[in-house]
């Protein structure tokens, strides 16, 4: 009978355990709702400011054609898409017509050679940032990892190797943030050139290679992949099933992609989550599985489009007001991936420029290095960035853990002003801004700033002035004035964050004049740290 009775009880003890756990794995998942509802941007990324990214993978092979060069390579005519003029003309005298030496070829020829994750992540750690993203696909529908649910990836065609598993290890060693892009709801448009074929010539009427199918590779280096995982199936086979089918396979690659590699960020190109709801569950699952972890979501999602429980993602510009909410600029060299025959849209004023410009309107930059096919950092990018590097060394109190003021800066593009140029003419200071903020970027073909240009940044106690083009003699702020809006106080103290110099001052009702020092030469920004009270 006491046998029996603890039998009893013990099964008792184990279905209520066994509820228990279930019942706890059910709280566990959180719906995507009640995520979005509870995320508020971590501070670690508000604080973070400037993060590095690697947007690298066999397109980088080409060493011209422009960063749609899978596309362009398939087309006779890129029409608007200028940048990408080069790819066909350079692939057929490189490699050859593309119905015999297509997009999946080039894939092959890629080695990485010289990749080391450790030493890049090391490299961008040391010029100051202070998270990692890496991108996990393209367009070209090729991934950048491990992936079970699609054999066109790097560990079994090209470089035979888990970029991402490599760039997330060094960049968790490095005690950083790790995000990955992914770009890849696209592709079924974006590879419809690769279906095509030349309407004259030699190769008139030959298809190219995305018409190839499975049993075609038989006895080729492709033995056994099927062209149609990598550039979809044919278009006329495109039924609604079959589409579907697509993007679950999307969902299962990406679901793979964060729950393995856990990644602190996560970035769909685009204007939203990639192919909705299924986008949307592998950003709930990311925030699910950090807040599992964290006791807080403390992941960041990026999205092009301002959406509830999510970072707004600026290309290739900035925000043209001070912005509540944090938000990330992303800018690159040149068309993203490594070309020999683009000419360099930032150099280190630029990017410099940028990043003062986000943060003292509450966001981030992430700079991408355009690697080359062997893992290494193109030499004229490096030095640029080791300039970047030592500012910040310099500066980086100013920058790091800031948050905005309440206007973001002063000068004459700030109010709209005019301002006398070179030649001696007169421009609108804000004529080179466009109205939308994609593609409105501060370029190496942007004119300089005018010489009363500056941004704030706050920490604390402290007040930081940066003069984005300096020059000697009296800057005048009307913002700071002590009755203006604007004004943090009576002024107190004003040094050089470099030299800790203090510069000569005088405020009034109406501004703050600033008596600046002499510069040598072409200045990058200088920073004034001050105390109002």
């Amino acid at each position: 009978m006491m046998r029996r009775l603890k039998f009893i009880l013990l099964m008792t003890v184990m279905a209520y355990l066994a509820f228990d756990a279930n019942a706890q794995s059910e709280e566990k998942k959180v719906s995507w709702d009640e995520l979005a509802n509870q995320f508020e941007c971590p501070e670690w990324f508000r604080d973070a400011k400037f993060g590095i990214w690697f947007h690298w993978g066999p397109q980088a092979v080409p060493e011209q054609g422009g960063g749609w060069y899978a596309r362009h390579m398939y087309m006779e005519n890129v029409g608007r898409q200028k940048f990408g003029k080069m790819a066909r003309p350079y692939h057929e005298m490189t490699y050859g017509h593309p119905s015999e030496f297509g997009f999946k070829d080039v894939i092959n020829t890629w080695k990485a050679e010289k990749f080391d994750a450790q030493a890049l992540v090391q490299f961008s750690k040391e010029n100051g940032a202070k998270y990692i993203m890496a991108l996990a696909n393209h367009h070209d529908h090729f991934d950048l990892f491990n992936s079970t649910y699609h054999a066109w990836n790097s560990v079994n065609v090209g470089p035979k190797k888990d970029i991402i598993g490599e760039f997330e290890k060094a960049t968790r060693s490095a005690n950083l943030k790790f995000g990955v892009t992914s770009h890849d709801d696209r592709f079924l448009n974006w590879w419809l050139p690769a279906f095509g074929v030349d309407k004259t010539g030699e190769y008139a009427g030959v298809p190219y290679d995305g018409r190839l199918t499975k049993e075609d590779g038989v006895g080729k280096w492709w033995e056994g992949l099927d062209p149609a995982d990598l550039y979809g199936p044919v278009p006329e086979d495109r039924t609604p099933e079959v589409i579907e089918a697509i993007k679950e396979n999307w969902e299962k690659r990406h679901l793979e992609l964060v729950n393995k590699y856990q990644p602190d960020l996560l970035y769909n190109d685009g204007m939203n989550f990639s192919y909705g709801e299924h986008g949307r569950e592998v950003c709930r699952t990311m925030y699910n599985n950090s807040l599992n972890k964290n006791g807080k979501i403390d992941a960041v999602m990026l999205l092009k489009k301002k959406e509830k429980g999510t970072v707004n993602e600026v290309e290739c510009g900035g925000s043209n007001t001070l912005r509540e909410e944090p938000w990330q600029s992303e800018i690159t060299f040149t068309d993203w991936f490594y070309k020999v025959d683009r000419h360099l849209t930032h150099n280190a004023r630029t990017i410099l420029e940028m990043l003062i410009e986000a943060v003292s309107k509450n966001g981030n930059l992430l700079l991408n290095i355009e690697l080359k096919p062997d893992g290494t950092i193109p030499a004229e990018q490096k030095e640029i960035v080791k300039i970047v590097g030592d500012w910040l060394q310099v500066n980086g109190e100013a920058i790091y853990g800031t948050r905005p003021w309440k206007v973001f800066g002063d000068g004459k593009s700030v109010r709209g002003e005019f301002v006398e140029t070179v030649e001696g003419e007169l421009r609108n200071a804000t004529a080179n801004q466009k109205k939308g903020e994609h593609f409105n970027q501060r370029t190496t073909a942007t004119p300089a700033f005018a010489h009363d240009e500056v941004r704030f940044t706050t920490k604390g106690e402290d007040f930081y002035i940066i003069v984005m083009n300096p020059a000697k003699g009296e800057l005048v702020i009307p913002s700071l004035g002590l009755n203006k809006d604007a004004n943090p106080g009576k002024l107190i103290n004003v040094s050089r964050l470099d030299n800790g110099h203090e510069i000569s001052f005088k405020q009034d009702e109406q501004k703050v004049s600033l008596t600046m020092p002499v510069v040598n030469g072409r200045s990058y920004p200088v920073v004034l740290k001050c105390r109002f009270k």
